[in-house]
């Protein structure tokens, strides 16, 4: 990955650190064609670094093609959220007669026990204060047309069919992009995450979780803070031992020809109301931990959530998002057993109202971890303030129109698309763009 950033303005000068290191991938078609393509990516990467500068904004105004699959993708996969804080102490104490928990809590509890030691024991677990990871993802979205055969693709609308077919993504494929991750405790950690050029931040500082993207300013999540799920993809074993402490299992199953004891989670009703307004309602949300029978660790992380969205003087509107992670690729680091690899698959599902606005939207990430360490010294709170601009979110936030788009946020951009060209349709990205699906 490319730390370096040549200076443009002078080739004599020094080059400039990067702050999220770029996959060599993004760069390996572009040495073929000439010096001015690869100038102006690096102008590109260069004008993300300040994450709200006219320019981009001007350049997101536009939903159209690739910008609205990038933002789809930032906004969905690039810092999601788990669905409760996790406390950063374990307790160890499991009463060994099973008639004062139920069996499937008792069950959960001694999994748990187990991952903990396939990752590296307690004591390890202990020693860790903090965690940097620097990691690659390539990312991809396809969209499916709804029940009655009308899609919105690159190409405009498209009709015919009752089946839902899928819309394969162009421009070549997939996103490239880097990350950098510092956490200090569950809910003290900070994310950096660069798509195509385009940049995503995230963070919580202990009291709040934040985000910002280029496309909307700086706002924070309901409720308090929660960790980021991309911590508990195997780069967190201790948090995610937590998680799943006060879980039940439901059996077992086999996933990827992997037999997996299944533990499951379900916040209760009043932690899903503190993160609901007026107008969107968290209806569940739910996660799955599937671990290994032969190796104790977790193979595979699954969480779903519902939302409904209310509009005044129509039917509401309902999102549901199912997001499986599969961890690949453990190494042991300083004791430590890290999943450094692993793809997760998102299904975007929008239903309600009339079958005509039905519709799907497959998303998929293919990540690798380049760098871990702990214990980082001068990780200080300094380090996970939230941006100055940052702004909690109200019932006043969320407005409606009623000119075809059918869900409007206050951070909505004017569409100004030439034709038809919007891919995921105006609807699907502003509505995620209000209400942050990602960190839900």
């Amino acid at each position: 990955m490319r730390t370096l950033c040549p200076n443009l303005d002078n080739e004599d000068a020094l080059e400039t650190v990067l702050e999220v290191p770029i996959p060599e991938e993004s760069f390996e078609d572009h040495t073929k064609i000439n010096h001015n393509t690869i100038t102006s990516n690096w102008q590109t990467m260069k004008s993300w670094i300040k994450p709200h500068s006219t320019d981009q904004t001007r350049q997101f105004s536009d939903y159209g093609g690739r910008n609205a699959q990038i933002q789809l993708l930032l906004g969905v996969i690039g810092a999601p959220l788990v669905p409760l804080p996790i406390s950063s102490v374990h307790s160890t104490m499991i009463n060994p007669s099973i008639q004062d928990h139920p069996i499937e809590a008792s069950m959960a509890k001694y999994i748990v026990q187990q991952y903990i030691a396939a990752a590296g024991g307690e004591r390890a677990l202990n020693l860790v204060d903090s965690m940097y990871a620097v990691g690659k993802v390539k990312m991809v979205a396809s969209e499916f047309i709804s029940e009655d055969g009308v899609s919105i693709n690159c190409n405009g609308l498209s009709g015919g069919g009752k089946a839902m077919k899928s819309k394969n993504v162009k421009n070549g494929g997939a996103e490239m992009g880097g990350f950098v991750l510092w956490q200090k405790r569950p809910d003290l950690w900070s994310l950096e995450l660069v798509l195509s050029g385009y940049k995503i931040s995230a963070g919580s500082d202990g009291k709040v979780a934040w985000r910002q993207t280029p496309w909307h300013h700086s706002h924070a999540s309901r409720g308090p803070p929660r960790p980021l799920r991309r911590s508990l993809q195997g780069l967190d074993p201790k948090s995610t031992a937590n998680l799943f402490t006060n879980s039940i299992c439901l059996g077992e199953k086999t996933i990827n020809g992997e037999d997996c004891f299944v533990l499951k989670l379900e916040p209760h009703l009043s932690a899903l109301q503190v993160r609901s307004s007026n107008n969107v309602e968290i209806m569940k949300h739910t996660i799955w931990g599937y671990f290994s029978q032969k190796t104790g660790l977790l193979h595979q992380l699954k969480d779903s959530h519902l939302v409904r969205i209310k509009t005044p003087g129509s039917d509401s509107v309902f999102w549901e998002t199912t997001m499986e992670s599969l961890l690949q690729d453990y190494r042991t680091i300083d004791g430590v057993n890290i999943a450094h690899g692993g793809r997760t698959t998102v299904s975007l599902f929008r239903f309600g109202e009339d079958s005509e606005s039905h519709s799907q939207t497959k998303m998929e990430e293919v990540w690798t971890i380049e760098e871990v360490d702990f214990n980082i010294k001068g990780l200080s709170m300094d380090c996970f303030l939230p941006p100055s601009d940052l702004k909690k979110e109200d019932d006043q936030s969320i407005v409606h129109a009623t000119s075809g788009d059918k869900f409007i946020g206050s951070a909505r951009l004017t569409s100004k698309s030439r034709g038809n060209s919007s891919r995921f349709g105006v609807h699907k990205i502003a509505a995620i763009d209000s209400n942050g699906f990602g960190d839900l």
